[in-house]
């Protein structure tokens, strides 16, 4: 039987299925990715997050309610980003995820080996999911 006018047909509704799938996985790589570059300048280490909190501590009493007040919100951001930094990340599932789905997902949306690395996505994870400069 033929679908009413405006009904999807079964394959319709699996490729719409299928487009979203794929989709969830390359956004939830790219925001990993995004989320753990590198920023810009010296990096922190725990050691050094955990030396400026201890002298945040020992100046917080005799600070003036203006200096008192940023230290205790730098002392937030500190604990915040050594929580961080202590956690491991494993990108390794999403980047399974990532190479199953990326080509169909790139050839469908006509995203370029190109637009790819400069978004940051690794050259040997390129060629894992089977993206190259000729795809």
């Amino acid at each position: 039987m033929a679908p009413r006018p405006g009904e999807m047909t079964n394959e319709h509704k699996a490729a719409l299925a299928e487009g979203r799938a794929q989709g969830s996985a390359v956004r939830a790589y790219l925001e990993a990715l995004e989320s753990h570059k590198p920023k810009r300048g010296r990096k922190r280490t725990p050691a050094t997050m955990r030396a400026r909190l201890a002298t945040i501590d020992s100046n917080l009493k005799q600070a003036d309610p203006m200096s008192r007040l940023q230290m205790i919100q730098e002392r937030m951001d500190l604990a915040a980003e050594l929580e961080a930094a202590e956690r491991p990340v494993d990108l390794s599932a999403l980047e399974d995820r990532f190479v199953a789905v990326a080509k169909a997902y790139g050839e469908r949306k006509g995203i370029s080996y190109a637009a790819w690395k400069e978004f940051g996505v690794p050259t040997p994870l390129l060629k894992r999911a089977g993206i190259t400069r000729r795809s």
